[in-house]
């Protein structure tokens, strides 16, 4: 078993990568938790799959469980399915002494954080992610969250979980499309990390070779988040490079309606900065082009027709990453060196534009 430590001032857990976990889960969470009930939150995608073999190992570990599943997608992260959750939760007479394992993918992952972090002012949490984009990314560093109609993850917290428990196994189950989904978030942290992971990643030239490579592809992600994670929890200076390609993806993936997934818009959202900081001389020559021959390797798109529509920079007024007047765009001065480029909110449609810095 491969194991990540994050290791932050109130906050001590441990990232578990390993084939084949979810069938010793119960043995894990009781390493973890004392007898209690535990709310598992599924989709009702990943709970056919999973749910219930979940359910009966944690039983045979001594604890009460109860199950509830929401709607799989998007739409999911919203405050009347948490409001649903929370008066369930109620309903079964859920405590602080209690816990919740969220199962499934990154939409799961963050309403099921938001809720715990929420309830009776937080419960117990347990991260154990089935998608690709859940486990190299969002299932790491505490973020939860839940949308807004006007923007992404608007409303949400800071919650740490008691563990990450990633099984590479549940892969396998995935449609190759949302496997090169996460895999953009991969091709993310390989450009901002750079030397050994960059040439990694350029070894992958087809989608079934993320299979083949997942596990090593899942740990040198999850660390290298763990360590930006460490350096700054709450996202006040270095994690922010984190957001390398989501000012633009996130305003794309709203508009597009549920016809892009995060990682494709991300995709897409990485090409057309780099585009842009090339064309100022901010970004090496050729720095775009090394980015879209991983992505197009894998079939991930890098374009799209909404980006510069008046909708699109209205909704980048909404992105929760902006400060004051101001957003922070994240670039590559090269692979490996990541910078911060703060523009103000009322120029970035002449700056995104290529009319002018």
């Amino acid at each position: 078993m491969e194991t990540v430590p994050v290791d932050l001032p109130e906050k001590h857990y441990r990232i578990h990568i390993e084939s084949g976990l979810v069938s010793r889960v119960g043995t894990l969470v009781a390493e973890l938790w004392t007898p209690r009930k535990i709310a598992v939150i599924s989709d009702r995608n990943v709970a056919p799959l999973y749910e219930q073999k979940v359910i009966k190992q944690l039983i045979a570990a001594g604890f009460q469980v109860t199950a509830y599943q929401v709607d799989a997608g998007e739409s999911s992260k919203s405050w009347q399915t948490a409001v649903q959750l929370f008066e369930k939760l109620a309903e079964d007479h859920f405590t602080r002494s209690d816990g919740v394992l969220a199962l499934g993918g990154g939409v799961v992952g963050d309403l099921a954080g938001f809720v715990a972090s929420t309830f009776m002012r937080g419960l117990a949490l347990i991260q154990m992610p089935t998608s690709l984009l859940a486990q190299v990314d969002s299932s790491v560093g505490g973020k939860t969250a839940i949308n807004l109609g006007t923007g992404k993850n608007l409303v949400g917290t800071f919650y740490q979980p008691d563990a990450v428990l990633i099984d590479p196994d549940t892969l396998n189950t995935l449609p190759q499309r949302y496997v090169a989904e996460g895999y953009a978030e991969i091709v993310k942290m390989a450009a901002l990390e750079g030397g050994t992971f960059w040439q990694v990643i350029e070894q992958i030239n087809r989608p079934k070779e993320i299979l083949e490579h997942a596990n090593d592809l899942i740990q040198k992600s999850v660390a290298f988040k763990a360590g930006v994670v460490m350096d700054d929890e709450k996202e006040h200076g270095r994690r922010q490079i984190l957001n390398f390609g989501h000012t633009i993806g996130h305003a794309i993936e709203l508009l597009a309606d549920g016809q892009l997934a995060h990682g494709e818009a991300i995709s897409i959202g990485m090409v057309r900065l780099t585009q842009i900081f090339e064309k100022y001389r901010l970004s090496p020559r050729g720095t775009t082009n090394m980015l879209t021959q991983r992505l197009k390797a894998v079939g991930l798109p890098l374009v799209s027709s909404l980006i510069g529509t008046s909708a699109f920079y209205e909704k980048l007024k909404n992105d929760k990453k902006n400060h004051g007047s101001r957003l922070n765009l994240v670039y590559l001065k090269a692979l490996g060196q990541p910078a911060l480029y703060p523009i103000e909110i009322d120029k970035t449609q002449s700056f995104l534009s290529g009319k002018g810095q």
